[in-house]
């Protein structure tokens, strides 16, 4: 078959995307969760800077910024290679809409939880570090999961700055044979593999975050 012959200039494109992705989402958690601390715990100047940055980035199509990120910054003498300029864009994205996920989840701890804190004379980082986090870690995995999975769908875009990645290959292959319909078949396959994967490790991460949660509570009883 010739879908064969496809196949391992594929497999380096999924590995190009699949590294992407997970650098991405790896500074992106911490882009996400400075900002989305900032917005809740940090001063007025510090919440502000956080917020413009989370607005800027969630407020401007991903595309533009990689072209800008790309195209536009070099000419103020400042460049990076092409897959630094991928990542570090998407990184910027994950931590705009992460920050929001953190923001949301540390605002929905309850209140009894800050006055027992209170009570035994935690300070405000104690008070973070063993009340506030923990609990609001496994309220923000699933909405962190969906955005892993949004972010491995828009690494495709990195194919438009000549970065060899999944979706530059098969493009790459298609305009060489002509078989669109092979082609795009196998890479649609590629990236629901690597969906389906991410998908079951954030349902890993989520579960065991849940039963440790539980543990302590169990033995408290």
């Amino acid at each position: 078959m010739q879908w064969v012959s496809y196949l391992p200039s594929l497999a380096q494109g999924a590995l190009v995307t699949a590294w992407i992705t997970l650098a991405a989402i790896a500074v992106g958690a911490v882009l996400a969760f400075v900002a989305g601390i900032a917005r809740v715990e940090g001063g007025r100047a510090v919440s502000t800077l956080a917020l413009c940055y989370t607005e800027l980035f969630r407020g401007t199509s991903l595309l533009v910024q990689l072209f800008w990120f790309y195209y536009a910054l070099p000419l103020i003498g400042i460049s990076f290679e092409p897959v630094a300029t991928g990542i570090l864009v998407l990184a910027l994205h994950v931590g705009a809409y992460g920050s929001e996920i953190v923001r949301g989840a540390l605002a929905s701890v309850s209140v009894q939880q800050f006055e027992a804190a209170r009570a035994l004379n935690f300070g405000r980082m104690h008070t973070l570090i063993h009340v506030t986090l923990p609990q609001a870690i496994i309220e923000m995995l699933p909405a962190f999961g969906n955005l892993a999975i949004e972010t491995l769908k828009l690494s495709s875009l990195v194919s438009l700055i000549s970065i060899a990645d999944l979706t530059f290959r098969a493009q790459s292959i298609r305009n060489l044979t002509l078989d669109s319909a092979g082609v795009y078949s196998l890479t649609l396959v590629g990236y629901f593999a690597m969906s389906l994967v991410l998908m079951l490790v954030m349902r890993l991460i989520e579960r065991w975050a849940r039963r440790g949660a539980a543990f302590p509570r169990a033995a408290h009883s």
